[in-house]
């Protein structure tokens, strides 16, 4: 057996190898080894190994065994089952390694989960009497171990919770307390805001209003230590579940927070962490806050402070290509959690402290300032929408100045400022503001030294045009359309020389948006566009233009629905070819992740749109794709807490325990969701056309009734079932 066990160990530290090649045949051998055997080795292999990093990689190994294949654990004698759970508490006792003792943990409370039954209870009262022991004579790294468990699985006592609960309050109360160990404290923070947070929020603030001050000093401890802030995490939980239980203590936890927050010595994620805690408050209990309205100002002013934390890049407004903001930077946290707080709190309270601290800022020689000034005028909007539209004029005529800054950065900021204001006000500050508002971003157009600049400018005009009345549109339309085309020339010449996009993707956009709420005011101009708009479309060929050429393929259509068939009608074979092509690029089909495929799909169903059933003729090419887009599975994933996951490509996750969390792909989503939605197009618009294709579609459709990752697309299969019954009637 001790070769086994030996032979298994090399096993292991083979699975860990940085090799590849070594790891998968590792693997291979390893899924190979029947699930009882598998158990029993790891077990083993926590027992024998000297190896503290071998015994944290063979106890995470076992839980997740345990956690995919239960079924088989639980069908092995109850003799078998006892010894393997007697071996578990006492490798956890013995274990002197912390990362080894916490994957131990993590393995003892899966094991308890999985015993729960429906109603919670366990059959394991060994676990709990050896969770009490450790509290009330262990040591503290067994205090730390019963603690872990108990913030995993607080719910582990099932229905004789009550009878326990005088346990339970001394065992928590005595490790918050504890005089010596700053580790029991903060894990004690956990347990009890975990066990707090399965409580209703009466209970919680009847029995457990003691626990709130040491409760509190271990989490100043904790932030002061700047070491673990699981504690402070754990803390954000409770504050959202149970923002009252706070109450007594509140006033000590808000001036330790804005000191913390204020306190550029701490580091960046923990001044922002404290402030999610407080915005979480904010959100979790508006009347609360209210209440204590002398907080309001300066969470203000702190949170306006923090976004001028801005990194002075010198060739940032030249960039061409512009990466994904960075949430972690403070001006980024700052500007999201002012944007909470307006919306949680309301424009009454909040408003009044913008008033006062912005103005200073916009007049500041400094331009983060200013810019700060500006960006905060966007992020209070939405929540502020009230209290600002009653002073909308005041607000943009204050704005106004900066869209001609000296500093490129404040006037992309201006231009940030207006946009939204456009998207949150609209369309009263579409009615009242567009003589002050188009002169300005129309002239900024021009900043070609600025590309980011001009993006954005173009991108505010998107913002105005979308909820634009078409009377306000028409009367700038002629000039407006000289400045596009003036503007889509140049910078379709620029791409052809030098390969920068930036701008012409986003003028693009905002050509379709004009088109779109012109509708066919637009026909006079519609030469002046589609030759350079055709252009682009056959010659954006490389990987690298996929977006733009996507862009394009959505401003042709959309103009071609805004100006009708009869316009569109000389152009529209020529498009349609190209499409063909597009979308079969030389026999191949297009790569799932290219974004041409999303612009197409819904080009397609503009086209039926526009030439009606003569598009019967293209389905045989349009249908594959889409059928293919709106079967996607969505990409789930179950991970540990443990694993490194880019939460930034395309992924939602959830946390479920403080083990693992579920992940949702929503790239996926969103590209099913469109092809649903144009399936409902074509069965609506074609009619008898359709026929051929409604028995597939059916059935696609009905199982997305029960489809719970996405409303939308549950939606449009209970909208489409009506048009594909009525398209079957001609089959």
């Amino acid at each position: 057996m001790a070769d086994v066990q030996d032979q298994f160990s090399a096993l292991l530290e083979t699975l860990a190898s940085p090799d590849n090649e070594a790891r998968n045949r590792g693997e291979e051998q390893y899924n190979a080894i029947p699930i009882d055997q598998r158990l029993n080795l790891l077990l083993g292999s926590i027992e024998t190994s000297s190896s503290t990093t071998l015994r944290a990689f063979a106890a995470i190994l076992l839980r997740r065994l345990l956690t995919n294949s239960w079924e088989v654990f639980a069908v092995s004698p109850m003799e078998t089952q006892n010894m393997f759970k007697a071996k578990l508490l006492e490798l956890l006792k013995r274990e002197s390694d912390e990362s080894a003792r916490k994957k131990l943990s993590d393995t003892v409370s899966e094991v308890a989960r999985n015993l729960q039954d429906g109603e919670g209870n366990m059959n394991w009262d060994e676990l709990l009497k050896f969770m009490f022991n450790c509290c009330n004579t262990g040591t503290a790294q067994h205090k730390e171990s019963a603690l872990s468990i108990l913030n995993s699985v607080p719910d582990i006592f099932g229905s004789a919770q009550q009878n326990y609960m005088g346990l339970i309050k001394e065992m928590l109360f005595a490790s918050l307390n504890d005089p010596d160990n700053p580790n029991v404290r903060f894990a004690a923070i956990r347990a009890t805001c975990a066990f707090l947070t399965g409580l209703e929020e009466d209970e919680a603030k009847r029995s457990f209003t003691d626990f709130l001050k040491p409760m509190l000093k271990g989490v100043e401890d904790c932030v002061v230590a700047e070491d673990d802030d699981g504690p402070l995490k754990s803390f954000v939980e409770l504050a959202e579940k149970l923002p009252k239980f706070l109450r007594p203590g509140l006033d000590q936890l808000m001036e330790f927070a804005l000191r913390v927050i204020a306190n550029t010595n701490f580091a960046d994620n923990w001044r922002q962490l404290v402030l999610e805690l407080v915005i979480t408050i904010c959100e979790a209990a508006p009347a609360m806050i209210r209440k204590k309205d002398k907080y309001i100002a300066p969470m203000v002013v702190q949170m306006l402070q923090m976004m001028t934390d801005l990194e002075d890049e010198e060739n940032w407004a030249m960039e061409d290509e512009v990466e994904d903001v960075d949430s972690d930077e403070n001006c980024v946290a700052a500007e999201a959690a002012l944007d909470r707080l307006a919306c949680s709190l309301g424009g009454k309270m909040v408003m009044p402290h913008i008033i006062q601290a912005v103005p200073p800022m916009l007049q500041s020689k400094e331009w983060k300032h200013r810019y700060a000034g500006l960006m905060a005028i966007s992020a209070s909007a939405e929540g502020c929408k009230k209290a600002m539209e009653a002073n909308l004029q005041g607000i943009v005529m204050a704005c106004l100045p900066y869209i001609a800054d000296e500093h490129p950065r404040v006037r992309f900021a201006c231009c940030n400022a207006l946009g939204q204001m456009a998207t949150d006000f609209s369309p009263l500050f579409q009615k009242k503001m567009h003589d002050k508002v188009l002169p300005g971003l129309i002239h900024l157009l021009d900043d070609d030294a600025h590309p980011r600049v001009q993006s954005h400018t173009a991108a505010a005009l998107v913002n105005f045009f979308e909820e634009c009345p078409q009377n306000v549109l028409l009367p700038y339309l002629p000039n407006l359309c000289q400045k596009m085309q003036s503007t889509l020339e140049k910078k379709t010449m620029e791409l052809v020389q030098t390969q920068r996009k930036l701008v012409l993707e986003q003028i693009i956009t905002t050509i379709a948006t004009i088109a779109d709420t012109a509708e066919n005011h637009f026909t006079p101009f519609y030469q002046n566009f589609m030759p350079n708009l055709k252009y682009i479309m056959e010659n954006a060929n490389d990987k690298e233009l996929r977006l733009l050429r996507g862009k394009t393929i959505e401003c042709i259509s959309l103009i071609g629905l805004a100006v009708g068939k009869e316009v569109f009608l000389s152009d529209a074979e020529q498009i349609m070819n190209m499409l063909l092509k597009a979308q079969t690029d030389d026999g191949e089909q297009m790569d799932a992740d290219d974004p041409q495929v999303s612009y197409m799909i819904s080009a397609w169903a503009r086209m039926c749109k526009i030439i009606g059933p003569q598009f019967t003729a293209y389905l045989p090419v349009v249908m594959p794709p889409l059928l293919r887009a709106a079967q996607i599975k969505p990409e789930v994933a179950l991970v540990d807490s443990d694993d490194q996951v880019e939460e930034d490509e395309g992924w939602e996750f959830v946390p479920l325990s403080d083990q693992q969390k579920f992940g949702v792909k929503t790239a996926g989503l969103e590209d099913k969701n469109t092809a649903c939605q144009m399936l409902v197009c074509y069965a609506r618009e074609l009619k008898e056309g359709f026929a051929e294709y409604t028995e597939q579609v059916v059935k696609i459709m009905v199982p997305l009734l029960k489809f719970y990752f996405h409303d939308l697309i549950r939606s449009a299969a209970a909208e489409s079932l009506p048009f594909l019954l009525e398209s079957v009637k001609h089959k």
